[in-house]
């Protein structure tokens, strides 16, 4: 398998509102997890008049932690990536505190699949933006410009957002530098995620900062990294059906062997995402009516 130069180091405490350059500073809620690394990162943008993106879990002691952080300004935008419950619940609380507005860029176009295991933080059911932000779409705040990025694949409404002021990225999931993103079907779109990594790559953005975890400080060779080990695992896929390993489990058994069984239901979504793109792109092929199915029998296509 290709490999990941993944960084996890970095230094946080819960409560502190750290300086991280002239427009950034971030705020770090308590919620550490499986799926959120240290905890939700929080970015404040700008100075007197900022945005904050993505606030995070409506939890006490991280209210009080962002209050402390914003005191003496005032909030004209919160930004949202995405509708998972580690992102976006404190959105609408801190934007009627603040008389700002929630930008995100609508609720997702499927539930995502149950299964076996819960893949996320889990979904803020029925989260709305006031206002829905369009690709590319410019916002403006004293000192600052953010460029909305829509890049489905993780989830099929999540944004990341540019500052144009010092050419970084906020990732959202879409990268993170302590972890793969999960990509669950059929909300998670596996061709949708490769192209935009591709996107995201060739805006030679100087820096990412996702929503868990340190920075990605030389982002270029980190996203080729992620492109080539997803392409590694179509490989697999395909070395496996040519095997007559049919389904979904008997995949995940041989390829990630060496992997906690424990986790193996979870990468049985990943691994459903990929076949999916591959069926998609007519290399495998199935009967099945449902193939967002864990349960489905595929097979390499005939050749045209």
């Amino acid at each position: 398998m290709s490999s990941i130069p993944f960084v996890r180091d970095f230094d946080f405490e819960y409560g502190r509102c750290d300086t991280l350059s002239p427009l950034i500073r971030r705020v770090i809620a308590p919620n550490p997890g499986p799926f959120t690394f240290t905890g939700t990162g929080v970015y404040i943008i700008g100075h007197g008049s900022v945005a904050v993106i993505d606030p995070g879990p409506v939890d006490p002691a991280h209210i009080e932690a962002l209050d402390r952080a914003l005191e003496g300004e005032t909030v004209s935008h919160v930004f949202v990536t995405h509708h998972h419950l580690d992102h976006s619940p404190l959105a609408h609380p801190l934007a009627a505190r603040h008389g700002a507005k929630v930008y995100g860029f609508g609720p997702q176009q499927a539930a995502p699949a149950g299964g076996e295991v819960r893949l996320e933080a889990g979904d803020d059911v029925g989260f709305q933006p006031d206002i829905e932000v369009g690709d590319e779409e410019i916002f403006r705040g004293k000192g600052w410009t953010i460029e909305a990025l829509h890049t489905p694949g993780h989830t099929s409404n999540h944004v990341c957002y540019a500052l144009h002021e010092e050419n970084t990225l906020f990732s959202g999931d879409h990268v993170m530098g302590w972890s793969t993103s999960v990509i669950s079907p059929p909300d998670g779109h596996m061709g949708d995620y490769l192209y935009q990594l591709e996107r995201v790559r060739d805006r030679n953005f100087a820096r990412l900062w996702p929503t868990h975890g340190p920075s990605i400080d030389d982002p270029r060779p980190f996203i080729q990294a992620y492109i080539d080990h997803r392409r590694a695992r179509e490989d697999q896929i395909l070395a496996c059906l040519a095997d007559g390993h049919d389904n979904i489990r008997d995949m995940v058994a041989i390829m990630y062997a060496d992997v906690d069984k424990r986790l193996h239901p979870a990468a049985a979504h990943s691994v459903l995402a990929h076949v999916i793109h591959l069926v998609e792109l007519g290399k495998v092929a199935s009967d099945a009516v449902d193939q967002v199915d864990l349960s489905a029998a595929f097979r390499l296509a005939e050749p045209a």
